[in-house]
């Protein structure tokens, strides 16, 4: 079997960047930089909607280390998205670089109901890891 190659999408705005990769079949990663207020609408997610509809199960990752805010609407968009695609995610990893972008983590694991399935790190080295060994896998 071929593998598949990899794709990506990028999104630039005046407040925010959204980079969306799909390093291998399993694995999507979710990079955000600055204040996400909602500008990209819900385009990311519908890239990612098709993305899966062609993947089996997957690991998907938000690196949100650059990440200097979240509108609170934002934030609850992506809880509902997270939570309607909940089958078809093998677990969720995120990487928060403040206290203020954690709180709000750990907001959308708990209205998504991810509890289980969604692991908050504060540290890249341990984001980074996770990613490699699943890359590797």
């Amino acid at each position: 079997m071929t593998p598949m190659p990899s794709r990506e999408r990028r999104y630039d705005g005046v407040h925010c960047t959204l980079v969306i990769e799909q390093p291998s079949a399993s694995v999507i990663v979710l990079r955000i930089r600055g204040s996400d207020v909602g500008e990209f609408g819900e385009a990311p997610m519908h890239v990612l909607d098709e993305w899966l509809d062609g993947s089996g199960v997957i690991d998907f990752f938000v690196d949100a280390r650059e990440v200097r805010g979240a509108s609170v609407d934002v934030s609850a968009e992506w809880a509902r998205w997270l939570s309607r695609n909940k089958s078809r995610r093998h677990a969720v990893t995120m990487l928060t670089g403040s206290r203020f972008i954690q709180v709000t983590a750990e907001f959308v694991r708990r209205f998504a109901d991810l509890e289980g399935l969604m692991r908050i790190c504060t540290e890249p080295a341990v984001f980074d890891a996770a990613l490699r060994d699943v890359l590797d896998f």
